[in-house]
């Protein structure tokens, strides 16, 4: 068993530190002193209940966790171990990795659910500062394992379990048997090492998913408060078939830097044990999917705020960069810029952020190679 500090208490982060808690790992949860409300009740309570039925739906794996510590204190959770799930919004990574930054110690491990290229933001981030010479291990999942949700203080839901979890290891030197081993361990479910950051980032299963239904359906979902089943009610014949289209955008770009990548649907069929024939009857027929009656309810929700720059964004630029079009990705980016008043062109995540400015394809393989 290991001992694991999880940074971030929201869903994810709480899902996490209750699951490893219960396979019998010692965990510290760690979240902002901004934040203080989840990690206040963990202490008051001792650790995390996750409940037995939501909405009349039975929930899987309930019980209570204990945790062994749970702190705003950033220095203390890093102490505590020398491996570190990071499940935070795509835009927190590099905060809250600045604040790991002055702590963190040679041999680290960095777990990011979901990674979204943030191994190489990460790696650039240590590259830059004061810690250049030491060696740390970036693990970029492309999700997280749980379809999960906080009811209320110290308590969870969770409505099901992936199959296995995709996951790259950065810098590709460090991936050893004995690391995969430990990530083996560490991790609820199965493994599947992927060649690198951007096999990760391009198989996010929420590509498809998320940013370009949610765009599409945003009046609605705004006007009636999000008050939805968001897969079934969100995905009808007509955006299924504008996703297939820019999912194909994606498998492109993949081919073009030499990639073997899954469909959206070959993906969801993996990951949920299904067997469906089409994304829409996916949408309509997942029995994990089904609990969750909610859906965004504005444009400032991570669906759109997440998924477009630090998912299409990468694949647009990395689109340029292997000099092909993509004009659906390239559509849903602009339209969530003007719903939001912003430019996820420049503010998302980009080549240059990643450490790959102005480099041409060729040297891009080069450097994950």
């Amino acid at each position: 068993m290991q001992k694991i500090t999880v940074i971030g208490a929201g869903n994810g982060g709480m899902t996490a530190a209750y699951h490893l808690a219960k396979n019998g790992h010692e965990v510290c949860i760690y979240d902002s002193p901004n934040f203080p409300k989840q990690i206040e009740a963990i202490k008051a309570k001792g650790g995390i209940e996750a409940v037995a039925t939501l909405y009349d739906c039975e929930m899987i794996l309930p019980g209570f966790s204990n945790i062994a510590l749970a702190t705003t204190d950033i220095k203390e959770a890093m102490e505590f171990s020398n491996i570190y799930v990071m499940i935070c919004p795509s835009f927190a990574q590099e905060i809250l990795f600045s604040q790991m930054l002055p702590h963190i110690k040679d041999g680290a491990k960095v777990i990011l659910m979901p990674g979204n290229y943030g191994g190489l933001v990460l790696n650039k981030m240590i590259k830059e500062s004061d810690k250049k010479d030491i060696d740390i291990t970036f693990v970029d999942a492309i999700s997280i394992p749980w379809a999960c949700r906080i009811v209320d203080e110290a308590r969870i839901s969770i409505m099901g379990l992936k199959e296995f979890i995709p996951v790259s290891i950065f810098p590709k030197k460090n991936r050893t048997a004995e690391l995969e081993h430990i990530i083996s361990e560490i991790l609820p479910i199965k493994i599947e090492i992927l060649e690198n950051p951007i096999v990760a980032g391009l198989e996010n299963i929420n590509f498809g998913g998320h940013p370009l239904l949610t765009t599409l359906n945003i009046g609605i979902l705004e006007n009636f408060d999000g008050k939805f089943n968001y897969y079934k009610d969100c995905c009808s014949k007509a955006t299924a078939n504008a996703a297939a289209k820019m999912d194909i955008e994606r498998l492109s770009v993949g081919k073009a830097l030499g990639l073997n990548l899954r469909t959206e649907l070959e993906a969801m069929n993996a990951l949920y044990a299904c067997d469906e024939t089409s994304v829409y009857d996916f949408n309509r027929k997942s029995t994990t999917h089904e609990k969750i009656n909610s859906a965004p309810n504005s444009s400032k929700a991570r669906y759109i705020t997440e998924d477009v720059p630090y998912l299409l964004v990468p694949c647009f630029e990395l689109a340029k960069a292997c000099g092909i079009e993509v004009p659906i990705v390239r559509s849903c980016i602009t339209i969530a810029s003007a719903y939001n008043d912003d430019d996820y062109f420049t503010s998302g995540r980009t080549l240059k952020k990643m450490g790959f400015d102005k480099c041409t394809k060729e040297e891009i393989l080069e450097f994950l190679a």
